[in-house]
């Protein structure tokens, strides 16, 4: 494997610390600006709301210069976007910089992939998107939790700036290592716009908002819920959110495995349990030992949604999949928007810091009823079981299923 496959780890490490580690960091940066948990929030709702907005933009606009010079533009906007969340003067001024970092994120997953799987053999390509996706996944395993502890301890300025400067990592690898391949060519948007007439395509990517917008309304406010209901120590939302991303690693995996065997029934099973675990997590919040045990599963049961929903998406866009694949990073991130939004207004209303995980429950619960919808409509215009319409695909043309 090429060491420019590293280049793109690294900036995917740091795209999903910055994502993530805000979470954990709601009650400093809340104290800080004197604003309530809820207005800290919206440094959730505007990174999602960028990234929504962002994917498909930045995507186009990436076919009129070579993918490394992109690469590269989008590194910058990053840097820019976590120096200016690192040194705000005022809360305003930090959700811009939040909202300026959040464009560089779902173009990047794109672009890079790409750029990755171009570096390899044939036979290789796969587990080169995988090496640049470890990176994502590896953040939140790592990157997220240490970046909670520095930011408790040091202040959640110096996260900021910390991952600004992983940034500038990344840059330079990419400047470095990555080679100036050739122009893509341009893309045909009509042709890529008619994909999102597809009844099918709408459908997966209202899965996508719904399914892991549930994961979003419980984590957001994990911080305040667990110091508030469970009784954990400020300090102790570091090792949650490690458990939370161990979650997610096996999920990823294991959504990975079975999605290619039966990708409808394991979003029937990944979805339904995740609106059981999330309508508990209400009861367990209250209990230490039974609150991390939760928000393991939470982890696990939402990344196990990803691979299949993601697979989905391109499997129904047929022959347009390039602006389908970048919308759908934007609806994971529409859906992390909409979750934390509501959570918010749950909490606001006085409904306690339990409340945002009915929320999540009912939004996962909406997308299994869509999920369901999606697989008799299917059955109805074909005669054949939706898992056979995917297992007809050709290996070599299935997507790998990775998150944004």
């Amino acid at each position: 494997m090429p060491l420019a496959l590293l280049a793109l780890a690294i900036g995917a490490f740091g795209i999903g610390t910055t994502e993530f580690v805000i979470m954990g960091l709601l009650p400093e940066v809340a104290g800080d600006f004197g604003v309530s948990i809820p207005t800290a929030g919206f440094l959730v709702t505007g990174y999602a709301l960028g990234v929504m907005f962002g994917a498909p933009l930045m995507t186009v606009l990436g076919t009129k210069i070579s993918r490394k010079r992109m690469l590269m533009l989008l590194m910058g906007l990053f840097i820019a976007g976590n120096l200016l969340s690192a040194f705000a003067p005022a809360f305003a001024v930090m959700l811009i910089g939040r909202v300026v970092a959040s464009l560089a994120h779902g173009a990047f997953f794109g672009i890079g992939s790409v750029v990755a799987a171009d570096l390899v053999a044939p036979d290789k390509k796969a587990g080169a998107i995988a090496m640049m996706f470890t990176g994502l996944t590896v953040a939140n395993v790592v990157g997220v939790p240490l970046g909670t502890l520095v930011g408790q301890s040091l202040g959640w300025r110096v996260t900021f700036a910390l991952v600004a400067a992983l940034g500038v990592i990344g840059l330079a690898g990419i400047a470095k290592l990555v080679p100036d391949l050739p122009k893509p060519e341009g893309v045909r948007l009509r042709h890529e716009l008619a994909a999102f007439k597809n009844v099918q395509v709408l459908l997966a990517m209202a899965m996508t908002v719904l399914g892991f917008g549930g994961v979003f309304a419980a984590i957001t406010y994990i911080a305040p819920m667990m110091t508030h209901a469970a009784g954990f120590a400020d300090g102790s939302v570091t090792w949650l959110l490690v458990l939370f991303g161990l979650g997610m690693v096996g999920g990823n995996l294991v959504g990975g495995k079975f999605a290619d065997r039966a990708l409808m029934p394991m979003l029937y099973v990944s979805l339904g349990a995740l609106a059981v675990v999330l309508a508990l997590f209400t009861l367990t919040a209250h209990n230490k030992i039974a609150a991390a045990v939760t928000i393991a599963l939470i982890g696990a049961l939402g990344f196990a949604t990803v691979p299949p929903l993601q697979k989905r998406v391109l499997d129904q866009a047929h022959g347009a999949p390039t602006l389908a694949s970048a919308v759908n990073i934007g609806a994971f991130n529409l859906g992390n928007a909409l979750a934390a939004w509501l959570g918010g207004l749950v909490i606001a209303a006085g409904l306690g810091y339990t409340a945002p995980n009915w929320v999540g429950a009912v939004l996962a619960a909406a997308a299994l009823v869509l999920a369901v919808l999606s697989a008799a409509l299917e059955r109805r215009g074909s005669g054949v079981p939706s898992d056979v319409v995917a297992a007809s695909v050709p290996a070599g043309q299935q997507p790998t299923a990775v998150h944004h």
